[in-house]
């Protein structure tokens, strides 16, 4: 018998807003767009340096495009712009 808490109206109403609100999005995209480079760069770093490409540094490279585009995902935020089909 789980009793989940409603939710209420001020809670709705910061989730709406952040949806909303363009700054934002572009603010945490942005740093996620920043910090997959960063980890991409240190990727990079590492096979600059002349050293064998590790399955680690393939899990980096692939960790960082995952990081990029969940980035571009919040600030194109393509569920806010899908319209509902009436019929």
């Amino acid at each position: 018998m789980s009793t989940a808490p409603e939710p209420t109206a001020a809670s709705s109403k910061s989730i709406q807003a952040f949806k909303n609100c363009w700054s934002c999005r572009v603010i945490s995209g942005g740093g996620l767009i920043l910090s997959g480079a960063y980890v991409f760069s240190a990727a990079r770093r590492v096979m600059r340096q002349g050293a064998s490409i590790s399955m680690g540094t393939v899990a980096q490279i692939t960790f960082a495009a995952g990081l990029a585009a969940w980035g571009l995902v919040i600030i194109t935020d393509p569920v806010g712009k899908a319209q509902r089909k009436t019929t």
